[in-house]
């Protein structure tokens, strides 16, 4: 039986991991899990919180527009609205927000094309591609600084219930069925974007 407390371990678990990769810097990043169907509900990582810790307060429960359900003095992360349009289009249960060195150039280097397309890498699999001609196109969007806007054009790219996009200079979302699967994508691309950076270094 899934219960809030299994969900918010299991989150807590993944923001652990991640941290250890050194994946928010400044506080930046967000994290949500999904936590009910009807209605829609979710955890989401409480706003200005140093991620490398783990305390009572990482997270915020909040409905489907993102506000908190219990009354409580923490705010929800400013990204908010990307995981509720992710559980409004999609029946995902985990997405993933982070800022890396990595996502960020390959957003800068590739903006203008408006994606980045991978195709040949063994990786490009953590995304169901198994042909052997297979491309994994990843959406670039411009960086709105007004959230509403921004959440809309993201939500233009929600058709399935697994995938990513890159905001340009800002970092990357992914979602996936469980936090198993949206913590695999993640990794798949980065791995993917520092292997671009790698091979233009050397080419």
């Amino acid at each position: 039986m899934i219960t809030l407390r299994g969900r918010w371990e299991e989150l807590a678990d993944i923001k652990d991991e991640l941290a250890r990769r050194d994946w928010f810097m400044g506080t930046s990043g967000n994290l949500a899990i999904k936590v009910n169907d009807n209605p829609t509900e979710f955890l989401v990582t409480a706003s200005g919180k140093d991620k490398n810790k783990r305390t009572k307060e990482d997270f915020l429960h909040v409905n489907i527009n993102g506000e908190p359900i219990e009354e409580t003095i923490l705010k929800p992360s400013a990204e908010t609205l990307l995981h509720c349009a992710i559980y409004s289009k999609t029946s995902a249960g985990c997405s993933l927000h982070v800022h890396t060195v990595a996502n960020n150039v390959i957003s800068e280097l590739y903006g203008n094309q408006g994606k980045i397309n991978f195709q040949g890498l063994e990786l490009i699999k953590a995304f169901d591609l198994w042909e052997e001609d297979a491309i994994l196109s990843i959406p670039i969007i411009p960086n709105h600084a007004h959230i509403p806007r921004l959440a809309e054009e993201f939500q233009t790219y929600l058709d399935g219930d697994k995938g990513a996009v890159l905001i340009r200079n800002h970092g990357i979302t992914v979602w996936g069925r469980d936090g198993f699967e949206a913590k695999k994508l993640l990794e798949a691309c980065e791995f993917l974007f520092q292997y671009q950076l790698t091979l233009r270094q050397i080419k």
